[in-house]
């Protein structure tokens, strides 16, 4: 499976940025609020892989000597650690704006290697506060959060965040959102799914008491469905019944992910006129068993 990267900034992001743009001192190195505690929950409860990328005007210059920078870096760098927070690597580009650096974000000169194929980029993010990080997160092809308490909502940004504890909410608890098509020589199928909706739906399969039974599973489980399905009824309605569950299967499949914390299910349910018993398992480990005694040919 290819590894999610957080690439992320420090200055602005991590430490709050003095008026001077330089973190070269004990007595100016403060993290922003609840940062610590956010990342270390990242770290702990996410798969992400933590990359630390950061520009550092003129380092190593007599502006910015690196005796002064390294003792702040060093410490940073304990203190997270503590909290069971370590970067995977970390890229410091030293050079001056008016450079141009090909290794200064938003260029991407320092990222090569998650640029071979091991990483995914599409599901990874740049989690910065300038609007270079966003373009940084746009040359990766990856996403941005921007953490910036007072900037206006940049365009294309996934998240924009005034606090670290909203993206760690993002980041552990993510959209769970599918939009998935199923194609066959006898049936063509389209599913749009909210697995934290509100059970709306709109279901169109061509069979009305399949759309009946399709609404029932949004309504009663709170789920956001849209199925629209076009099949060969002038034969059969089996293959447009088969493939919509299995289309919905698979978009099940997408929205739930890793299925980290998701535990089995069983429900009870005894009513005047019938008895009903529902064992929910998405282990993937795929088995059905079905027993009824009908006295007639069909239902519905």
């Amino acid at each position: 499976m290819k590894k999610k990267v957080l690439f992320i900034d420090r200055d602005g992001t991590l430490l709050r940025e003095p008026a001077d743009k330089q973190i070269d001192s004990f007595e100016k190195m403060e993290f922003l609020p609840g940062c610590i505690s956010a990342l270390a929950a990242i770290a702990r409860e996410t798969d992400f892989e933590l990359v630390l990328v950061s520009n550092q005007d003129g380092l190593g210059t007599d502006s910015f000597p690196e005796k002064t920078f390294w003792p702040v870096q060093n410490m940073l760098l304990k203190l997270l650690k503590t909290e069971g927070i370590v970067f995977s690597a970390i890229h410091i580009d030293p050079s001056f704006p008016e450079e141009n650096s090909p290794n200064r974000k938003p260029c991407i000169g320092m990222m090569k290697r998650y640029l071979q194929g091991d990483y995914d980029l599409e599901n990874s993010y740049v989690i910065g506060d300038r609007l270079t990080d966003i373009q940084f997160a746009k040359n990766l092809a990856c996403q941005a959060i921007f953490l910036n308490e007072t900037a206006d909502l940049p365009k294309g940004v996934a998240l924009h965040a005034k606090k670290w504890v909203e993206i760690w909410e993002f980041l552990r608890f993510p959209p769970r959102k599918v939009i998935h098509s199923r194609c066959t020589a006898e049936t063509d199928v389209s599913i749009v799914l909210n697995l934290d909706g509100d059970g709306n739906f709109e279901i169109s399969t061509g069979i009305g008491f399949f759309d009946h039974m399709l609404a029932q599973v949004a309504k009663h489980s709170g789920i956001d469905l849209q199925i629209k399905a076009k099949g060969d009824l002038y034969v059969d309605e089996h293959h447009t019944v088969e493939d919509v569950g299995i289309a919905l299967g698979e978009a099940l499949r997408a929205a739930l992910a890793n299925k980290d914390s998701i535990s089995r299910y069983g429900f009870f349910l005894p009513m005047d006129e019938s008895e009903a018993q529902v064992a929910i398992d998405f282990s993937g480990r795929a088995y059905l068993q079905w027993h009824g005694n009908f006295t007639r040919e069909r239902i519905g």
